[in-house]
């Protein structure tokens, strides 16, 4: 982290908020491109002073986020964590169809319990059908695997990198404070922004795309132009004249 510290002054190293300005702009333009392309970029912050702002930033532009214990091979093991999301629909079947209505209490307990503890793990990702575009970290540190299965996949990697961190991982560097909760919300609002302004031009490009095939149809289905009908019956009249002329007798 050497290249984003600024100074030492007793014994903690200060970081050149330059930097950071610079890296944090050149992160949201990247989350602003994924997101216009209609891509999900996953959250992940574990830690206590950021598990709050993490989920009401995320929430804020509908993006899956992680905030307890990162499940081990969430990624490259993407398959066995979908069948776990899937089995809390399972669940919710049962109770809405009245199948859990004809099981004993010790059984209806059992699945309650199963269906809590997985919506207080995956709950925020049930709605993450494929792998993200972008992973979004605000400690590399503290979720170093969470950030080795993404480098493995080749999923990019934004992070909020201290003095402390390795930030050779991590394809999007932001240096900043990872253990204040005010720093952390001043880039995760400037991070969910540019995300949420990508996602509104995404909308536009969609409303213009449609309209532009809505005109496309019109003008196929529309009539010939004027034009086109003098043309054509100044073509068709000599023969019309040809056929009701009457013939003479040899």
């Amino acid at each position: 982290m050497a290249p984003y510290i600024f100074m030492e002054r007793n014994g903690i190293h200060i970081i050149d908020l330059y930097k950071t300005g610079a890296k944090l702009e050149e992160a949201a333009n990247a989350l602003k491109n994924i997101a216009k392309s209609g891509k999900r970029v996953l959250f992940v912050a574990t830690k206590k002073q950021a598990k709050d702002v993490t989920r009401e930033r995320a929430m804020s532009v509908d993006m899956p986020y992680v905030i307890e214990r990162w499940p081990g091979g969430m990624l490259t093991n993407f398959t066995t964590i979908r069948k776990a999301v899937k089995k809390m629909d399972t669940i919710d079947k049962m109770e809405t169809d009245g199948t859990m209505a004809n099981m004993s209490k010790r059984e209806k307990l059992q699945l309650s319990r199963q269906r809590a503890k997985l919506e207080k793990n995956l709950g925020s990702i049930k709605n993450l059908n494929r792998l993200p575009s972008a992973l979004f970290v605000v400690d590399v540190l503290k979720e170093h695997i969470a950030v080795a299965e993404a480098n493995r996949l080749g999923i990019p990697v934004f992070g909020i990198v201290d003095t402390n961190s390795d930030p050779s991982n991590v394809d999007f560097v932001i240096p900043a404070n990872d253990d204040a909760s005010k720093s952390i919300d001043i880039i995760l609002a400037t991070v969910c922004e540019a995300i949420k302004e990508g996602l509104e031009e995404r909308k536009v490009e969609q409303i213009d795309t449609n309209a532009a095939e809505g005109e496309a149809e019109e003008a196929k289905e529309a009539p010939k132009p004027r034009r086109q009908r003098v043309r054509r019956a100044v073509e068709e009249a000599p023969k019309a004249e040809a056929e009701e002329a009457p013939k003479t007798e040899e």
